[in-house]
């Protein structure tokens, strides 16, 4: 399944919890994408998170329903650096 990092720029920090975070696994979930993981900012105004999606359009609807902003997405391959030694 394709990668995608999407960017989300947030007004204000971040504060994530378990049930939310909870609750957005759930709409992923009922689009086809699955978050993989995160990073977020020094700041906590900015996340770039990994996803799994069947397509940009997938990741966009996630992240409308959810209630996210989804700034950027790019789509991406995985290079890893033991696949180079």
């Amino acid at each position: 399944m394709p990668l995608f990092v999407i960017e989300r720029n947030f007004a204000e920090q971040l504060e994530l919890t378990k049930e939310a975070a909870a609750a957005v696994k759930l709409i992923n979930e009922d689009v086809g994408v699955n978050w993989l993981y995160s990073f977020l900012s020094a700041d906590k105004k900015k996340t770039f998170c990994l996803y799994e999606a069947p397509s940009i359009a997938a990741v966009r609807e996630a992240a409308r329903r959810a209630n996210l902003p989804a700034d950027v997405i790019i789509e991406v391959s995985e290079l890893r650096p033991e696949a180079f030694s």
